[in-house]
Order: C-alpha cells, then sequence, then structure tokens
C-alpha cells in the first residue's frame, strides 16, 4: 500500500502539520502507524523544524486501531499494530520539539491515546468527543493506555470516569477535567489554526529540543520505559 497518501505534512513557518487525509475514521492500522511514523521521522530530520501539530480531516481524529484488519490479518501479526504504535508514542515523546495535538473530531480508544501523547491539546467544540471504549467492547485496556492515561489525566475521578464507566467526553467537559487545554469554536480549519498559533508560540521559546525531549522523558518515565524499545531511537534488533 502507498503510505504516503493516508497522511501530508505541510510546513507553516516553523511549524510543521501532519493531517491525516480523507473522511474517514483513521483507524490505526500498520498502514497508516507507518505512514505518520515516517512524516514525523520527515519533521525530525527537518532543519530549523520547531514544532509538530497532528490533525486529521472528517469528522474523526481517528476511532482507534483498524479492527477489521485485525478480525482478518493471522493473529501473530497482530502484535505489529500495538508494536507500531508504542513505536509512535516513544517517537513522539522523544521528538526534539514541542507536539500539539489538533483533535478535529472523535477520538476513541487508541486514537484518543494518541491525542494525548501530545504536549498540548486542541480539541474542536462542536463536534468530538474523548472516549476511551474498551469497558464497552469487552477489550483489556494494553498496558501503556493506561500509564499514559495515568500520567496524562490528572484526576483519579476524571480517570475512572474514563476507563470504568466509558464516558464520552466533549472539549467543554475535557477543557474543566484538565484533560485538554482548548476547545475551539467552528471547524476542522479553525481547530487546525488554533493549533498551528500554540505551537508557533512554543516555537518562538527557541527551546533546545534535545532537552525538551529529554524532560519529556523524564516526566513520565514509567511510560517511556514501556513504549522505548519500539521507538526511532531504539537498537535495531527491538523495533518491529
Amino acid at each position: 500500500m502507498d503510505t504516503a497518501s493516508l497522511c501530508t505534512v505541510e510546513k507553516r513557518g516553523r511549524v510543521h502539520i501532519i493531517t491525516l487525509t480523507g473522511g474517514g475514521e483513521h483507524r490505526l492500522g500498520p498502514a497508516l502507524l507507518s505512514a505518520i511514523r515516517s512524516a514525523v521521522a520527515a519533521v525530525r530530520a527537518t532543519p530549523g523544524a520547531g514544532a509538530l501539530v497532528i490533525a486529521a480531516e472528517g469528522k474523526y481524529f481517528s476511532n482507534g486501531f483498524d479492527q477489521a484488519w485485525a478480525r482478518t490479518a493471522p493473529r501473530h501479526l497482530h502484535t505489529s499494530m500495538e508494536g507500531a504504535f508504542r513505536g509512535l508514542v516513544a517517537d513522539l515523546l522523544a521528538l526534539p520539539m514541542p507536539t500539539v495535538a489538533a483533535v478535529t473530531g472523535h477520538a476513541a480508544a487508541a486514537g484518543c491515546v494518541l491525542a494525548l501523547a501530545h504536549d498540548t491539546v486542541v480539541m474542536r467544540a462542536s463536534r468530538g468527543f474523548l472516549y476511551m471504549s474498551e469497558v464497552d467492547a469487552g477489550l483489556k485496556i494494553v498496558d501503556f493506555f493506561a500509564e499514559l492515561i495515568r500520567q496524562k489525566v490528572p484526576d483519579a475521578v476524571t480517570r475512572r470516569d474514563l476507563l470504568l464507566r466509558g464516558d464520552k467526553m466533549t472539549a467543554a467537559e475535557a477543557v474543566r477535567r484538565g484533560i485538554v487545554d482548548a476547545a475551539v469554536d467552528g471547524g476542522v480549519d479553525d481547530v487546525v489554526t488554533a493549533a498551528v498559533q500554540a505551537a508557533e508560540a512554543l516555537a518562538a521559546k527557541g527551546w533546545k529540543g534535545e532537552v525538551v525531549a529529554e524532560i519529556r522523558k523524564s516526566m513520565w518515565p514509567a511510560l517511556w520505559r514501556k513504549v522505548k524499545d519500539h521507538g526511532a531511537d531504539a537498537p535495531a534488533r527491538a523495533r518491529l
């Protein structure tokens, strides 16, 4: 599959924007995960890159893992999807620049985790919700999902509501509970514009990228330990 067609990379000043293309659910299967990781690597290798925004077209930011692929793929390949997502989270934690998620629509399960893996999260006020669907779907939660939620969601009651009640949180509710940084009125373009503005402000700080990455990994050491062996900087024998 041509993974380059699954996402685009655009540069606005010092901010690079990775956009998941098309009007579908942006399910995180091996092909899309590979495309996003390749785009992140390209941004990382670009001289002068100051910040990263990840956004999506359509009504979904991401509706989680590609369960349709998982139902048809041989069972021994299922770990490749989880391992690739561990790798993407590791890549974001180790990225030497600030990261901003432009949550332009629904973000469920792995899609919710992807959003919260960024330093800053802005979310569309009029459409979309954050939803950890595992309890409703009868699926055990992946260990690094639970660790990321533990680290990124400060309130124990909110963590319970997300994971054990399957609450679907709107942007306003997520801001109130301290999960999301801003709820943005308008459409997809307005959310992306707000995310780029936030990213530009962070890029203008002129921080050393390697310091940003090391601080990030130090802030969430348990999460980093669970994903680091799958990231772009891991030894070749540990990658999937």
